[in-house]
């Protein structure tokens, strides 16, 4: 029998139907390599081995014969291909198990692998937000909260963006990441031009005695 571990959601990403006369613009998730490659650093760690297997071969090159020298360098890729091999399955669950929600009104964001949790920031609650982009189309798009919103780094990761001290969500290696960067530009101008309406209980008059 299949389990769906998100049959709960009433619709792919979010944990309850969007309120009246919210509206779905985009759903996406990381591409995987792009995951891997930007937030795992998967081609640092396999130059790093790459490295070490060169160092090995030319420290032991001139006391054994050339096969041998191969042969105990060899081990020094095995553990890089181990290495890389790891990082890219994490970064495929990782990229699996999360679901990117673009309404008119706000971003969600369903991140985890072991512990799912669920982000929602309005565009109120949404100071900036940046688009670092690459040359194969995929990129990053970094919501910067405003100072009321308090978050863990540790929980969003890896859907942050690095080497910045307040935590900022980040719609992470998204594939067309210029096509949803406007999307969200557009949503956000409407829903924060828009005026709002509050009703308010009318003041009571006290009668003078």
């Amino acid at each position: 029998m299949s389990h769906d571990d998100f049959a709960a959601e009433p619709i792919k990403g979010l944990p309850e139907l969007p309120p009246e006369g919210e509206e779905i613009l985009w759903q996406g998730r990381p591409e995987t390599w792009a995951l891997a490659r930007e937030a795992l650093n998967i081609l640092w760690v396999a130059g790093y081995f790459i490295a070490l297997t060169l160092w090995r071969f030319v420290t032991v090159v001139d006391q054994m014969p050339l096969d041998l020298a191969i042969a105990a360098s060899i081990p020094f890729l095995i553990l890089g291909a181990i290495s890389c091999g790891l990082l890219w399955i994490v970064a495929f669950v990782q990229a699996r198990s999360t679901v990117y929600t673009l309404t008119n009104r706000r971003v969600a964001m369903r991140i985890g692998s072991a512990l799912t949790v669920t982000l929602n920031m309005p565009f109120t609650r949404i100071a900036t937000a940046d688009l670092s982009l690459r040359r194969d189309g995929t990129g990053t798009i970094a919501l910067k909260p405003d100072g009321s919103v308090r978050l863990s780094y540790l929980v969003c990761w890896p859907h942050v963006r690095p080497w910045h001290f307040q935590t900022q969500p980040a719609l992470r290696c998204i594939p067309d990441a210029k096509k949803v960067a406007a999307l969200l530009a557009d949503a956000a101008e409407t829903r924060v031009s828009t005026p709002r309406i509050e009703r308010r209980p009318a003041p009571q008059v006290m009668a003078a005695e």
